[in-house]
């Protein structure tokens, strides 16, 4: 009886978080189900962000507020009711954001930040992921010093009248599972191992003595590798890399259609897919980039007991790569789908496979040497963990942010995004405006326009405060004018459509947009209501050799799902910019927490009136 409720209550669990498991899989869920996430301040920001991590079933949150609720409170949040206002604003919230997902533990903590560093500063060291909502300058730079040197990610998130403010704080976090969109499959054509090189072989043998019928189930993987071994023959061991030159490769494919006693060919299914598939299926087989980048930084090359499981696997996998596998990874072990008698295609998986298992079990036997040269059990790293880390090698991702306080230091401020220009951007506008108002608020307890019916004081003192970290930048310039108004007139007001942006309310199309090729555009652009299935086509390695006017020849077509929410038409993407699609926020809260996707790096600022965003490293 036990037994079925536990089978019964598994279920239940795989469909309620049915398409998320879809995105991170059962251990990344199980990953989020461990967490435990500290929110500072039970904003509008706060609880939104907070109920996109209660929702998917994170294991735990404490929210941090020492505020009791206002009348202007109630007003753009929608855990606070009016039975609210003279309570603790966390408890307040508590309440009802718990009733979201009964699985999930929640506890808040009536005390201010500054309290609890000066009297408690080890209280944040326990949180898996702290998120600091609408938190001051002050002890926002106490609380980043003190999560840095424990190594423990902040993610500010922030609402300013028509800003929207994210940044990542965290020394370093390694991605294994990035998600790549557009990934080549690993085939290995270019350079087979032993056992799929024989297959090859026995295949292309079968290729020129088959009849009609054996002929057209013949999988393309094994047509381009015989034609590959006939193009390189006639071009010096090269491979075809040029657009004209895959051109022409898929024309000797085609070439090698049945006849049937007459000059025309028969078309066949598998050649069509050997055709399609030639362009991406003969590119060269090597380390990527970012890849050979981190098997060449110190922490990989220095590798020691005290070194991360990441870095101990990389220092495996590198040692992999200059040995065993002859200067490339581990072989990934999947194979796409394609036209063929089941006999061939599972032979072809199993080869892929079978090599993979090897692989792996090299990496794992260079994992477990290094831990017992270092003193610790060879067994510290789990045979799954490095399974994982072999699957994904070629997508391996790392990000290092700089710290606030280096960011805040004029002499490490960073040049890059300030620039030498005369006038102010409008994306250093914003982050101008964002640093101007808090130091308006050291020296005057407030913010620049609030309780103040008449702002033109307030704007000429938020200019000289602006004016003065524009000199410390080395700036020559002005502030902008219509900003110092506009951040004066919203007296700090935290409107809620951009809280529900910074803390996540829906996945959108994001700024740092990058101008398409004019050849691009997008294809299908629709959404639904309730169910809110919104579509976009977005742009692939493909789209260079198509004509604005075909569909995606890719099908890259990327759902989202929303619970119930309305998705304003204002946030549509353009056909002028690439799409770059993430959530915000609670987002990045589970990127961190599942080691899954890769976060920000490590600034987004979001302009409400033009719907638009923007990625910076500051």
């Amino acid at each position: 009886m036990m037994e079925t409720t536990v089978h019964v209550q598994l279920a239940n669990k795989e469909q309620r978080y049915d398409r998320q498991l879809r995105l991170w899989g059962d251990h990344g869920q199980c990953t989020l189900e461990l967490a435990h996430v500290c929110i500072i301040h039970a904003s509008a920001t706060g609880t939104e962000l907070l109920k996109n991590l209660v929702l998917p079933g994170v294991g735990a949150f404490t929210i941090v507020d020492d505020k009791t609720v206002t009348g202007a409170d109630v007003g753009n949040n929608f855990f606070l009711t009016s039975d609210s206002i003279g309570k603790n604003r966390a408890q307040a919230a508590l309440e009802l954001i718990k009733e979201l997902n009964g699985d999930v533990s929640g506890s808040y903590i009536d005390k201010s930040v500054e309290e609890l560093l000066e009297r408690e500063p080890d209280f944040f060291h326990h949180f898996s992921v702290v998120v600091a909502t609408q938190l001051p300058e002050r002890p926002l730079l106490r609380l980043a010093e003190e999560l840095w040197n424990c190594q423990i990610p902040l993610l500010i998130c922030r609402t300013y009248g028509i800003l929207g403010y994210l940044r990542l704080v965290v020394p370093e976090h390694a991605v294994v599972e990035s998600h790549p969109d557009n990934t080549l499959d690993d085939l290995r054509l270019d350079k087979p191992f032993p056992r799929l090189a024989a297959l090859l072989s026995e295949g292309a043998s079968r290729l020129r003595l088959a009849d009609h019928q054996e002929h057209s189930h013949i999988p393309w993987l094994i047509i381009i590798a015989e034609f590959l071994r006939r193009w390189r023959v006639q071009h010096s061991g090269k491979l075809p890399s040029s657009y004209k030159e895959k051109d022409a490769f898929r024309k000797l494919i085609k070439e090698g259609m049945w006849k049937d006693g007459t000059s025309a060919h028969r078309t066949e299914e598998n050649f069509e897919e050997a055709i399609r598939h030639a362009a991406l299926a003969v590119m060269p087989t090597q380390v990527p980039p970012e890849v050979e980048k981190l098997f060449s930084d110190d922490c990989c090359e220095n590798a020691n007991a005290n070194s991360t499981n990441f870095w101990i696997c990389l220092h495996a996998l590198k040692g992999f790569v200059e040995n065993e596998g002859n200067g490339i990874l581990p072989v990934r072990g999947s194979l796409p789908d394609m036209i063929a008698e089941s006999a061939s295609y599972l032979a072809l998986q199993a080869v892929y496979r079978d090599k993979a298992m090897e692989d792996i079990a090299a990496v794992r036997k260079r994992v477990a040497d290094f831990l017992l040269q270092m003193g610790r059990p060879a067994d510290a790293i789990s045979e799954q963990e490095i399974r994982l880390f072999c699957k994904n090698a070629a997508f391996l991702r790392l990000v290092r942010c700089r710290s606030l306080a280096v960011e805040y230091d004029p002499k490490t401020v960073s040049r890059d995004f300030l620039g030498n220009e005369e006038s102010v951007s409008e994306d250093l506008g914003l982050y101008l405006m964002l640093r101007s108002v808090d130091r308006f608020f050291l020296q005057h307890g407030r913010f620049p326009g609030e309780h103040v019916e008449n702002i033109e004081p307030d704007v000429l003192l938020l200019h000289a405060e602006a004016s003065s970290l524009l000199q410390e930048w080395d700036l020559p310039t002005s502030p902008p004018q219509n900003m110092l108004v506009e951040f004066c007139r919203c007296a700090v007001s935290e409107l809620h459509p951009v809280a529900a942006f910074v803390g996540g309310k829906f996945a959108t199309i994001i700024g740092a947009l990058t101008v398409l090729c004019s050849l691009c555009t997008f294809i299908d652009m629709k959404y639904r209501s309730p169910t809110m299935q919104f579509h976009i086509t977005v742009c692939t390695i493909l789209c260079q050799n198509y004509d604005h006017s075909h569909f995606c020849p890719a099908k890259c077509v990327i759902c989202f799902s929303f619970l119930a929410e309305t998705l304003p038409s204002s946030l549509l993407p353009t056909p002028l910019y690439k799409n770059t699609v993430i959530g915000a926020g609670a987002q990045e809260v589970i990127k961190l927490l599942t080691k899954q996707f890769v976060p920000i790096d490590n600034t987004v600022l979001y302009n409400a009136v033009t719907q638009s965003a923007v990625t910076v490293r500051l």
